[in-house]
């Protein structure tokens, strides 16, 4: 996911999200931690696909991994998003 979809959350808060292995668990997460969501993180979250190309949107790097059937975490900088 990208970080600035990560933005005010805590550090716990986000060591949590990033141990979720599917969308589904991030929605619960978020109603668990009393997080409300944006409309771009309820878009990221639900498939609506962040990237368009073929290259991390934060570093710009092609050297990604797919995580799970549609996100993807970029093995340069660490992040990961939706496609």
């Amino acid at each position: 996911m990208r970080k600035e979809l990560l933005k005010g959350l805590t550090e716990e808060q986000i060591a949590k999200v990033e141990k979720c292995k599917s969308p589904e668990e991030i929605l619960a997460l978020s109603k668990e931690e009393g997080v409300e969501l944006t409309e771009e993180q309820l878009e990221a979250v639900s498939g609506g696909g962040l990237c368009k190309s073929n290259k991390c949107p934060n570093c710009g790097s092609k050297n990604m991994k797919q995580k799970w059937s549609h996100h993807y975490y970029c093995l340069d900088c660490g992040d990961w998003w939706d496609y």
